[in-house]
């Protein structure tokens, strides 16, 4: 990003000329006192508001830079991997292909730009891999037993978060191997299997059974599981590929992405036609193009078989002939403008740097049949949009020759023997708690409620497995809070360094800023409100160019054949560098402005044998004016004046 706009920037509260007075309730000073002291109001970041699987990203981001040290004995990497995983268990995974819509939320875009959070997770996440971390068998049994249907993102991550609830859990898969899209619907050169294994087995070592090649509805009846079962959690995915509707869309060489993407990554299909094109703006057309540009295709094939005998499943390619291929023609066809593509903006540049050529604003007709039944060409019609509606343009259509037309305009759910849970879309419904509605007993997460990110099937899976537990435990679902993520816990913190509050004896006390039984000057408003930038000080952060990950850039000339990992991770020195740039935002990150402008003497440093995270400072109200200057100054907006407002 350009930051040499931002080079002189300053933020200022009040500007030349300001005379407007506050509302008068707020008129609180006299001469330069009032009658308002500082308190602490912990609230969330909206990086982590805008989190589909809710990590606490800052409270990682913190113990990554350093400012919130590891428990006794833990290393800060450790430390920071057991944060991360409160809520997802694949930070080397997420680090690597999550589009991040933290960094959209990120307040440090009002700066210069958003902090590199994915590639601190990258760094977590590859640490924790290489040093073996497991996590810990649940602390107690309940008794409980769990059936989880599917094995991506959503149904491990509901079997991680319920056996650590202390829930029996066991998994029913369909396919040989764990992690359904994750490992059948994303390319492995975006998805290291290593790394997924790694993280997979993590789970398990947690006790969670497996039953692979086991499809529920045809091997076991839902109506069986429920008998056997305290609860049923489905994760079955999206792995159903949409047709395009057109005529002539029953060739055989018109596939779906999904299908394409699980025969590639099943290793059934090695190269592709000389021209294929995908139809579609999203994630799967940009991960089909790409991975049919790496294949390539066989110049001399009349004897080999079609790419489609593969993807179906009818065949699989010879090894042997791979090294004859060559580079394939490559068309995404898209019937918005390149800018509307849903796709994360990273991959629809790499397609097109891979060679990869877009095609905007033209939308399928019919597909062309050659004699032998096969589609020869893609008839489309250029097409323009009129206040959101698609026009297309009289006398305008043409045929893009093809060997194979790729379908990515949609996914749906395998609702094969599953039919009492489809909603007419090929999709499961659910509630807030994620239950499956007319289904007692029933749970649900992931792209069977709508596709979308992984890391959004991760968050619902956590929430369903809480709401399962409390079904379980309490006999009600709970309540969820307005801001439903993962929020630190200032209790929890103090606990771990036995700084917790002593037992309250109930008797009437005034005054209680020196009592022991009470946390003084601290309200969490974490579950019901997000901190934007107009409560942060920003002049107090200068402009610190991103430290960005190394990329595999390839180019049309290098792309095919290449199937390896294309982000590198950061090394630790940087990876603590790109963390230092969080603003904390919502939470002290000890910076000390506060004791430093404060003209009274009246804010302190906690005391070393006193200290927690987030209690760094306290305030000394018989010498605080309430002046407003620590607020003023504060960054994160921490400080706020008057208690309760």
């Amino acid at each position: 990003m350009d930051t040499s706009k931002k080079e002189g920037i300053t933020f200022r509260r009040y500007q030349d000329g300001d005379n407007n007075h506050k509302p008068w309730r707020k008129q609180v000073f006299v001469q330069d006192t009032s009658y308002k002291c500082p308190t602490y109001v912990h609230r969330t970041s909206p990086c982590q508001g805008s989190c589909p699987a809710g990590e606490d990203i800052r409270g990682w981001l913190n113990i990554t830079r350093g400012t919130e040290k590891p428990i006794a004995g833990m290393s800060w990497q450790e430390y920071a991997f057991r944060r991360v995983t409160e809520t997802n268990p694949f930070p080397a995974v997420m680090g690597r292909v999550c589009p991040a819509p933290c960094q959209d939320g990120c307040n440090r875009n009002e700066v210069e730009d958003f902090v590199g959070i994915n590639s601190v997770e990258h760094f977590i996440g590859d640490w924790a891999l290489a040093n073996k971390m497991k996590f810990p068998m649940p602390e107690h049994e309940t008794g409980k037993r769990i059936a989880i249907i599917g094995s991506g993102p959503a149904g491990l991550a509901a079997a991680y978060h319920l056996r650590r609830m202390g829930h029996s859990c066991i998994i029913f898969e369909s396919s040989p191997l764990l992690g359904g899209m994750m490992r059948y619907g994303i390319p492995g050169y975006r998805t290291p299997r290593d790394m997924l294994d790694g993280e997979i087995q993590r789970i398990l070592d947690m006790g969670v059974e497996v039953r692979l090649n086991t499809r529920v509805g045809v091997d076991i009846s839902l109506e069986q599981l429920k008998k056997d079962y305290d609860a049923v959690f489905v994760g079955i995915g999206a792995q159903s590929g949409k047709p395009l509707g057109i005529p002539g869309d029953e060739a055989p060489n018109c596939i779906s992405g999904v299908d394409f993407l699980r025969a590639f990554n099943d290793g059934r299909l090695r190269y592709v036609g000389k021209r294929v094109i995908v139809v579609g703006g999203g994630d799967t057309a940009m991960d089909v193009a790409a991975v049919a540009r790496r294949l390539g295709h066989i110049q001399h094939s009349h004897d080999l078989p079609k790419p489609e005998a593969a993807i179906l499943g009818h065949t699989e390619h010879d090894v042997a002939t791979i090294a004859q291929r060559e580079g394939a023609d490559v068309i995404i066809a898209y019937r918005r403008a390149v800018e509307e593509m849903p796709a994360t903006k990273h991959e629809v540049a790499s397609v097109t740097r891979e060679g990869v050529e877009i095609m905007a604003c033209v939308a399928p007709v019919s597909a062309v049949i050659g004699s032998d039944g096969r589609a020869t060409a893609l008839r489309v019609i250029k097409v323009e949009w009129v206040k959101g509606k698609m026009i297309p343009l009289a006398d305008s259509e043409f045929d893009i020759p093809c060997d194979l037309i790729v379908s990515a305009v949609g996914q749906g759910g395998d609702m094969t023997g599953l039919e009492s849970l489809d909603n007419g879309k090929g999709l499961i419904s659910g509630d807030k708690y994620y239950q499956v509605q007319g289904q007692a007993g029933v749970y649900l997460g992931g792209d069977v409620i709508k596709p979308h990110l992984l890391t959004t099937a991760i968050g619902h899976a956590r929430i369903a497995a809480e709401t399962i537990n409390h079904q379980l435990t309490e006999g009600n679902p709970g309540l969820r809070p307005k801001v439903d993520v993962h929020h630190f816990n200032l209790l929890n913190a103090m606990r771990q360094t036995g700084h917790e509050p002593e037992q309250y004896n109930q008797s009437p006390a005034w005054g209680t800023d020196a009592a022991k039984f009470a946390l003084h000057n601290y309200e969490d408003r974490a579950a019901a409100e997000l901190i934007h930038t107009d409560r942060l000080f920003l002049g107090h952060f200068s402009v610190t160019p991103r430290i960005l990950r190394d990329e595999l850039m390839l180019d049309p000339d290098s792309v095919l054949g290449h199937f390896d990992d294309r982000l590198m991770g950061l090394e630790e020195k940087s990876a603590r560098a790109e963390a230092d740039r969080c603003m904390s935002c919502g939470m002290c990150f000890e910076c000390d402005n506060c004791v430093v402008y404060c003209p009274q003497l009246a804010v302190k440093r906690t005391s070393k044998k006193d200290y927690d995270f987030g209690r760094y400072v306290y305030t000394d109200y018989s010498k605080c004016i309430g002046c407003h200057i620590c607020a003023d100054v504060c960054p994160t907006g921490y400080i706020q004046m008057g208690l309760g407002e």
